[in-house]
């Protein structure tokens, strides 16, 4: 039996553990905002890098503020060479999620190697705030060179005339981006950025809060996100529809794989009731992919399988489900889609890892015991001094 009567909230469900500037789901407009921003609005009309720069700063930047911003940018862009040793050294087989996690590692030991003790590698705000943009900045060449190494293709270096999404798609694929394909990996960097006291951002958090390094944080969010109650969603959509095939096909497809009792991924979220905020905004990117690329039998299966699952479940998509075939239309393989979560949501996790460490508490929870009473190894001849301690605890009782 349990040692309390306190309720328990199983995966801290409707636990508020802390205050938090940096985004919320404005729950009378099912909006994601951004630091009050509506994240559609955002996406609309902002390149990422400023994005980037109002989840750490508070502000959306002026014209010199996001110069700057893309300037320092610039300078962390080329693959480091010692992070491409380490890529190199694990198999082709390894999972693009643990190459990532191992990337930032290397980075995080580069950069505070010297630091006199743990202490000093925690970083001051002007530290943290440039080992942000460092990552944000280095993540981009790391999962293009997990994916063309993963095809036998050489590292492309940056191009620094390139903004942050086109550079991005410049260094996967070795070509510069139709201004369409820009457009729609530029609002899914947006969308994916933040939303608040997720699994990895809470578990990024954590990790401060016991006043460790920037670095450390980011690498345990990325194996929050791994978990496919997390992460993966999106990769997740791309199967089923590679399963399905075509739109004919959703119909008796659906029935067998509810009669199984299947997790259908793509479709609903913890937080959003009424439908994920986000998904107009990546809809509307992957129509205009679909119109580009000429493949209209994506879009075909697409709604036949919102449109069934909804009217059978009512149960609405989330950002995964168009995020998914839009990877996919711009030549992502599907073990990269999570990666590329990764790179945008950095952006997020920084944001909390400066606010958390800005005013931090130290974040232990207490759990009610339910496991056996207290029982004592046969033989076991307690000293003196520990029946002393246990009598001066049983009198401050």
């Amino acid at each position: 039996m349990a040692e309390t009567d306190a309720e328990i909230k199983k995966g801290l469900a409707g636990v508020v553990a802390d205050v938090t500037a940096v985004s919320k789901v404005n729950p009378e407009t099912n909006s994601l905002l951004y630091r009050g921003y509506p994240v559609q609005e955002l996406a609309a009309t902002q390149p990422f890098e400023a994005v980037a720069y109002l989840l750490w700063n508070g502000e959306l930047p002026d014209e010199r503020q996001l110069a700057e911003l893309r300037a320092r940018e610039r300078r962390h862009r080329a693959l480091p060479r010692e992070v491409r040793a380490a890529i190199d050294l694990l198999p082709l087989e390894a999972h693009p999620m643990d190459e990532v996690r191992t990337a930032v590692s290397v980075i995080g030991a580069s950069d505070t190697a010297g630091s006199a003790s743990v202490l000093d590698a925690s970083g001051t705000p002007e530290q943290n705030l440039e080992r942000s943009i460092r990552l944000y900045a280095a993540l981009p060449a790391i999962v293009a060179y997990g994916q063309r190494r993963r095809r036998g293709e050489e590292i492309v270096e940056p191009r620094d005339a390139l903004d942050y999404a086109a550079n991005f798609l410049w260094m996967t694929f070795g070509a510069e981006p139709h201004d369409t394909v820009v457009d729609a990996f530029n609002r899914s960097m947006t969308l994916y950025a933040e939303h608040s006291f997720n699994a990895s951002t809470f578990t990024a958090r954590v990790v401060t809060s016991t006043l460790s390094d920037l670095y450390s944080a980011v690498v345990a969010a990325i194996g929050a996100l791994k978990g496919p109650l997390h992460g993966g969603a999106n990769e997740a959509v791309l199967h089923i529809m590679d399963e399905i095939g075509d739109a004919s096909n959703v119909v008796p497809w659906l029935d067998r794989a509810l009669a199984e009792k299947r997790k259908i991924m793509g479709f609903g979220h913890r937080v959003y009731k009424k439908g994920d905020s986000r998904v107009p905004t990546m809809k509307a990117a992957l129509d205009a992919l679909i119109d580009h690329y000429g493949r209209p039998e994506v879009g075909e299966l697409y709604e036949a399988l919102e449109r069934e699952f909804v009217s059978r479940k009512g149960i609405y998509p989330n950002l995964d489900y168009p995020s998914g075939p839009a990877y996919d239309l711009m030549g992502f393989d599907t073990l990269t889609f999570t990666p590329l979560f990764i790179a945008s949501r950095v952006t997020g996790w920084t944001a909390h890892i400066m606010e958390q460490a800005a005013s931090n508490a130290l974040i232990r929870p207490l759990s009610a015991y339910n496991g056996p009473a207290e029982r004592h190894v046969e033989g076991y001849e307690p000293t003196d001094e520990q029946l002393a301690a246990a009598e001066r605890e049983t009198e401050a009782e």
